[in-house]
């Protein structure tokens, strides 16, 4: 299955079961945020999608992006902790044993920017889940990591969803033009 096809089906049934929203986009964020599963199946997309629903329906955004942010930080949370439990073990582990660029690129992206790098590192494809499994194998102060954790889900999750909320309205006023 192409990866637009499930896009479109995640994004097909919550707007059928609005009911399912917050805990999909959670998971969704989870999953974008989490070590390894991020690599294999980038979930930002149906959150950009689950977003425009959100200005299209009867969807609340604050329930959603609660869930979104709370996903998002245990995605990196768990990440940092497997780094740090599992250290120099985990560039042996798949999907990074495939990537055997990207643990030592998010090395010296959190050398360079330490505690911002997590913030900023949330909003970089590749680097969101790499970062926080680096700050664990190199064993970044945990409380330190969790304030730009939390902080930047919160933030990375509200971008993703309104972002999706204006282009749907974007979209409906130019096709209202038409």
């Amino acid at each position: 299955m192409a990866l637009e096809e499930m896009v479109r089906g995640v994004v097909e049934f919550v707007r059928e079961h609005q009911v399912w929203a917050a805990p999909v986009v959670g998971a969704l964020a989870f999953g974008e945020s989490l070590a390894f599963v991020s690599l294999v199946i980038p979930a930002w997309s149906a959150l950009i999608g689950i977003g425009a629903l959100v200005g299209a329906s009867d969807i609340k955004f604050w329930p959603v992006w609660l869930a979104a942010s709370l996903g998002a930080a245990l995605g990196d949370w768990l990440s940092y902790w497997l780094g740090f439990t599992f250290k120099d073990q985990v560039t042996h582990m798949w999907p990074l044993s495939r990537y055997p660029e990207m643990l030592p690129r998010a090395e010296r992206f959190v050398g360079k920017w330490g505690v911002p790098g997590i913030f900023i590192g949330r909003f970089f494809g590749p680097l969101r889940a790499a970062v926080p499994l680096a700050a664990g194998v190199f064993e970044m102060p945990y409380w330190h990591f969790q304030l730009a954790n939390f902080s930047s889900a919160f933030v990375w999750s509200a971008t993703l969803l309104l972002f999706g909320d204006a282009i749907s309205k974007l979209a409906a006023w130019f096709w209202g033009m038409v």
